[in-house]
């Protein structure tokens, strides 16, 4: 085989002399390989693909595997739209696990706020959020994270200052992330980032330090208040109940008696009414049976019994009436 010498350095190297065709097959294999490896492409399925045609947006393209113009005309970006990414305000996460450690850093410029009635808190929160359209992630907004941060805390700081301190550290946590949540959205709509915000979660929020003592003798003193009434509520709720019970069973047992006099005295009415009706239709007949009962309750009281003739006269001389030994003695 014929070689070929080339100068380097002062040194003479001697090359092999490689047929022509070999070279052109070596340029074909590698021509194959970039046009393979850059034709198709491959989206996973928690990402959407982005084709730009020499930086142009063209398409987008959902999971699996897709071919695109090779040689760079086209290129693809993957966005991961299924993921829920977040941001933090107020302090930094150095490493996530069972235990959770924070970054030491000083980030007061993002935590502390002015309440609406002129005291400061520390308000730390974490924003919680998916990319939705991932076109206008893209090519909308330059900076689409640093946006989402500026937006965030603009809204937290208004949400924050149009409430006192004591709604913001205890009572409007849940109404805060709400609002919060909402105008943060809205805005990042007007801007068309594509971003869709999940949640707005509170974390940390406490007065200054410097404040902290005397905030906590406040808290102390709104707990024992609250203690006292929390027993104050405990003796009403064992009384009262109690005695609207006892009224109750009075005012039943009362209503029992009435209801049953009531019916009794309609039922005796109703009996005599009833009797007074058959008298009516056969007034002899009541009189007799009246007159033949009332006999019948009177005669077995007596010991002797005397049937007299009506036309008969005189009939005192003839009777021989017993005396009753009161009669005797007296």
């Amino acid at each position: 085989m014929a070689r070929k010498t080339i100068n380097v350095g002062g040194e003479i190297v001697e090359l092999p002399d490689v047929p022509k065709k070999w070279v052109y097959i070596g340029l074909v294999a590698i021509l194959g390989l970039i046009f393979v490896f850059t034709s198709f492409y491959t989206i996973q399925p928690n990402e959407k693909g982005v084709i730009q045609r020499f930086g142009a947006y063209v398409r987008s393209t959902d999971s699996g595997l897709h071919f695109k113009l090779p040689f760079f005309i086209e290129t693809v970006k993957k966005v991961p739209v299924e993921d829920v990414l977040k941001q933090e305000f107020g302090f930094r996460t150095a490493q996530a696990g069972v235990r959770t450690r924070y970054a030491s850093g000083d980030f007061s410029d993002e935590s502390l706020m002015l309440t609406g009635d002129l005291n400061s808190a520390s308000v730390e929160w974490i924003v919680q959020y998916r990319i939705q359209d991932p076109v206008k992630y893209l090519f909308n907004v330059r900076n689409v994270e640093g946006t989402l941060r500026d937006v965030s805390e603009s809204v937290m700081r208004q949400v924050v200052g149009d409430r006192s301190v004591d709604e913001v550290i205890v009572l409007s946590r849940q109404e805060i992330e709400d609002e919060a949540h909402q105008l943060t959205q809205q805005v990042l709509d007007e801007y068309e980032t594509g971003l869709k915000i999940v949640t707005v979660k509170l974390q940390d929020v406490v007065p200054p330090e410097p404040v902290q003592p005397a905030f906590n003798e406040v808290n102390e003193a709104r707990q024992e208040k609250e203690s006292i009434i929390n027993e104050a509520l405990s003796a009403y709720n064992k009384v009262i109940p109690k005695a609207e019970g006892q009224a109750k069973q009075t005012i039943s047992e009362a209503e029992g008696y009435a209801t049953n006099r009531i019916n009794r005295a309609r039922g005796d009415a109703e009996k005599f009414l009833a009797v007074w009706r058959e008298y009516n239709k056969a007034k002899d007949v009541t009189k007799r049976r009246l007159y033949l009962e009332t006999m019948l309750d009177i005669l077995p009281n007596f010991e002797n019994i005397y049937v007299v003739d009506e036309q008969q006269t005189g009939l005192i001389p003839l009777l021989q009436f017993p005396r009753t030994k009161e009669v005797a003695s007296k």
